[in-house]
């Protein structure tokens, strides 16, 4: 009896030993965090106005989108740099392109713009006649 329990136990402690090194487990396989898409913001507190944006390639553009999302004024244009690894809160300074936002009346100016993409969410700082807020946008399915 005690040598079947005894080889009982060395099984059990050799299939979690195998089970714990094993290169299919979640966190091994986990890739970096897929951002391509469109995004909308969750905290504009209107249901009549935000901010979208698409990230595409190596671009994103933010939308000022009102009316209920018939009207879009650009906010911004600028590089994306995709993630590289799992580790988060990733960032990267999206570069202006001015040859968008140069003439765009509600454009930002600024040359560039701090991302961050954390618990799927990206966020940014917008600025609009000296009000400065964080934007918080999620992933449309």
């Amino acid at each position: 009896m005690k040598k079947l329990l005894s080889l009982i136990m060395v099984i059990s402690i050799l299939f979690c030993l195998s089970a714990c090194s094993s290169t299919n487990s979640p966190v091994a396989s986990k890739e970096p965090a897929n951002l391509i898409g469109e995004w909308k913001q969750v905290n504009s507190g209107s249901n009549d106005s935000w901010q979208a944006a698409t990230i595409e390639g190596e671009t994103i553009t933010i939308n000022w989108v009102s009316n209920g999302g018939d009207t879009k004024s650009l906010y911004w244009a600028g590089t994306y740099i995709a993630p590289t690894t799992t580790d988060e809160p990733y960032t990267w300074d999206s570069v202006n392109d001015h040859s968008q936002t140069d003439k765009a009346l509600l454009a930002s100016e600024d040359e560039t713009k701090t991302m961050t993409y954390e618990n799927d969410q990206l966020s940014y700082s917008a600025s609009l006649m000296g009000t400065t807020t964080t934007v918080r946008l999620e992933k449309q399915k």
